[in-house]
């Protein structure tokens, strides 16, 4: 492949799958922790903390050797296994072991583990943007403080944004940010071609609902497509764009309700005038639904991140040179074009005997370029580590995408401002009622600011959180 690297469409659904798991309340953020309690410990973590022995009742240990098991999903735990053998030429008294728990399997036996006070834990945890603040929330010292082990030397290493994310005090570090993933705009230039309609010139989603029209008018094709009745918790993928490259989410940085935002308003706006222009493709059943409108062609656009572009590749091979790929259009005029949209971390668990090791091994996955670039040659996991794209893998022509230098689009995403994200331990509760609120607009033509209004003022109940207002 022209730009170097690989894809595994397992590996990326993880995406898909890790808000899967957060359906109808199933994740951490509202499952009964009670009674989710003690059943999927395993207890093949290494790093255990013994019985009622507290989360965070681990120890820092050898820096340069141990035993330590690593816990992560799919292609990302088969890239960090590949590291083991360089990061032992450095660290031979270091022993480790890399799982895949599969996705979203891995996200219970996380809380099942914390729930337990740590007991069964892996001494290292992949953990994804949407999890985080709950584990923190939820469990304070189910994850060690990665400063006293050195963290804070990285502060300045990651994309604009992250370093809020995974230390939103600025002293305590829950984690280290792996994967960036920055919000895309797929398009099929064939079909635009087509309509006479010149990507490069939507400037605004207005003008892309323009465009929108007149590629509809010419070939028959949707503008692009939504899981309408929100069969999949990702219904709501598109909107949580849209509200990202305004600055806002569901909350602010206090955990204030933002829901019912004037920028939430006009993201759901746009959706609901795109769906009255007939522009929307109902996607309903997700990711089989999105997959099989991919190879038939029925949207000139997907809107989705970084990593789908393997996803491209992988699903219409034959369509090489007819894709581009360019960063979204602004929501206002002049206004911002990237959003780092979701990513993914490694922690240490606060019941780890074995924690500066466990430490040493993320130091090497995550803060050294070639670490990185080498997972990025491998599954094409875009890299948070601003070094990393120093390499030359993330600037050449890629063939598929018509020559288009696809790492540099992201790349210039990466570098732009972008806020911290506070996704908080309610994530899953704000989640439902969006995309409930979505299928209400979509599907019964309900009015965009009063199902926002009802939506924040249900996610209030439900939480006590207060609204920004």
């Amino acid at each position: 492949m022209a730009d170097g690297h690989t894809h595994n469409s397992t590996a990326h659904q993880a995406h898909l799958s890790r808000r899967s798991a957060l359906r109808l309340g199933g994740g951490i953020a509202a499952a009964g922790l009670g009674t989710l309690g003690l059943t999927a410990c395993s207890g093949d973590g290494a790093g255990t903390g013994g019985l009622g022995g507290g989360s965070g009742s681990g120890a820092k240990g050898d820096p340069k050797k141990g035993e330590i098991t690593v816990w992560s999903w799919q292609g990302p735990a088969a890239e960090l296994k590949s590291l083991v053998p360089e990061f032992n030429k450095t660290n031979p008294g270091i022993k480790v072991t890399v799982q895949d728990i599969g996705n979203p399997a891995i996200w219970d036996k996380i809380t099942a583990g914390m729930a337990a006070g740590g007991q069964g834990l892996a001494d290292v945890l992949h953990i994804g943007v949407d999890y985080l603040p709950g584990y923190v929330e939820r469990f304070p010292g189910g994850l060690a403080d990665l400063a006293p082990l050195g963290a804070t030397a990285h502060k300045d290493s990651f994309a604009q944004g992250l370093w809020g994310t995974v230390s939103p005090d600025n002293k305590r570090v829950n984690a280290l940010p792996w994967e960036a993933n920055s919000a895309g705009f797929y398009y099929r230039a064939d079909i635009f071609e087509k309509a006479g309609v010149d990507p490069d010139a939507l400037q605004t989603w207005d003008d892309t609902i323009e465009a929108g029209k007149k590629i509809k008018a010419k070939t028959g094709v949707h503008l692009l497509g939504i899981d309408k009745p929100a069969s999949q918790p990702d219904a709501a993928n598109l909107f949580q764009t849209l509200l990202q490259l305004q600055g806002v989410f569901y909350f602010d940085l206090e955990g204030r309700i933002t829901l019912d935002s004037p920028e939430a308003v006009r993201a759901l706006t746009l959706i609901r005038t795109m769906n009255d222009a007939g522009l929307v493709s109902d996607l309903a059943g997700g990711w089989n639904a999105l997959m099989s409108s991919l190879k038939k062609g029925t949207n000139a656009v997907v809107p989705y991140p970084t990593w789908f572009g393997g996803i491209i590749e992988e699903q219409v091979p034959a369509e090489s040179g007819k894709w581009r790929v360019r960063l979204p259009p602004a929501v206002r005029p002049g206004g911002p074009t990237a959003a780092t949209v979701n990513s993914t971390h490694l922690a240490v668990a606060g019941s780890s005997r074995h924690q500066a090791a466990a430490w040493a091994f993320i130091e090497f996955a995550l803060t050294r370029p070639a670490s990185q670039v080498k997972i990025y040659r491998g599954k094409g996991i875009a890299p948070a580590l601003m070094k990393a794209y120093e390499d030359n893998v993330f600037h050449e022509p890629s063939k598929y995408f018509g020559g288009q230098r696809k790492g540099e689009i992201f790349l210039a995403a990466l570098k732009a401002k972008s806020p911290a994200v506070n996704y908080t331990s309610d994530y899953a509760r704000a989640l439902k009622l969006v995309t409930d609120a979505q299928s209400k607009v979509l599907l019964k033509g309900a009015e965009p600011a009063e199902v926002l209004a009802e939506a924040a003022a249900e996610l209030a109940r439900q939480t006590g959180r207060k609204a920004a207002k």
